[in-house]
């Protein structure tokens, strides 16, 4: 692992594999294990893989939202029963969330697209900015966390 971190090109690589086909959850994913240099299985982005468009085009949460939450819990979340780190965990998810609810008005994808095709430029648009954003947010949260 690395906390050698280029914010540009961490956003970069979300913005990159999110043009390529991969989803807002997933992206996030990617661009955090990459430039953190993870020992993380592809298996994580899979997980992730039910989030887009608010859970599989509920319009629930957004999926950048989810996979930067999946991100925090991944370093700091708990990984016995009982294990109290998991406080920690709420409090870094929620400043993620706080953040987003102030950036991007809501944490429900329905509400970030609503008016826009599914295919529509303009959508992508909007979606990539929420992508870079919220990945550059994590990526802050878990190196000033690491840095403690």
């Amino acid at each position: 692992m690395t906390t050698d971190i280029s914010m540009e090109h961490l956003k970069a690589d979300a913005v990159d594999i999110f043009h390529k086909g991969f989803a807002c959850s997933e992206s996030v994913i990617y661009a955090i294990r990459k430039n953190f240099d993870l020992d993380l299985s592809d298996d994580a982005i899979a997980m992730s893989s039910g989030f887009p468009w608010g859970l599989g085009g509920g319009g629930c949460i957004c999926g950048a939202l989810a996979g930067g939450a999946m991100c925090i819990g991944y370093f700091f979340g708990r990984r016995t029963p009982g294990d109290p780190s998991i406080q920690t965990c709420f409090t870094l998810t929620k400043e993620l969330h706080d953040f987003f609810c102030e950036s991007y008005t809501s944490p429900c994808c329905r509400i970030q697209i609503r008016g826009y095709e599914k295919d529509a430029p303009e959508r992508k648009a909007k979606c990539t900015d929420i992508v870079s954003g919220t990945v550059e947010k994590t990526a802050e949260i878990i190196l000033r966390e690491l840095r403690k």
